[in-house]
């Protein structure tokens, strides 16, 4: 039990705690840009299909 209660391990586990919340607090932003990103796409397209531009698309 020593190991866990000295200084360094505490310091340890918190680190690794951080860790783990910076990576969730990251992953929660990737998300909501990932969605505004598609959001915004679909209404690029939307607005070239009602135009009649999108044929000029390659590949679409």
């Amino acid at each position: 039990m020593e190991p866990f209660t000295s200084g360094t391990g505490i310091l340890l586990v918190l680190a690794v705690l951080a860790a783990v919340a910076v990576a969730i607090v990251a992953i929660k932003i990737a998300i909501k840009l990932a969605i505004r990103v598609g959001i915004v796409a679909a209404i690029v397209l939307v607005a070239l299909y009602a135009t009649g531009t999108l044929e000029l698309l390659p590949g679409l």
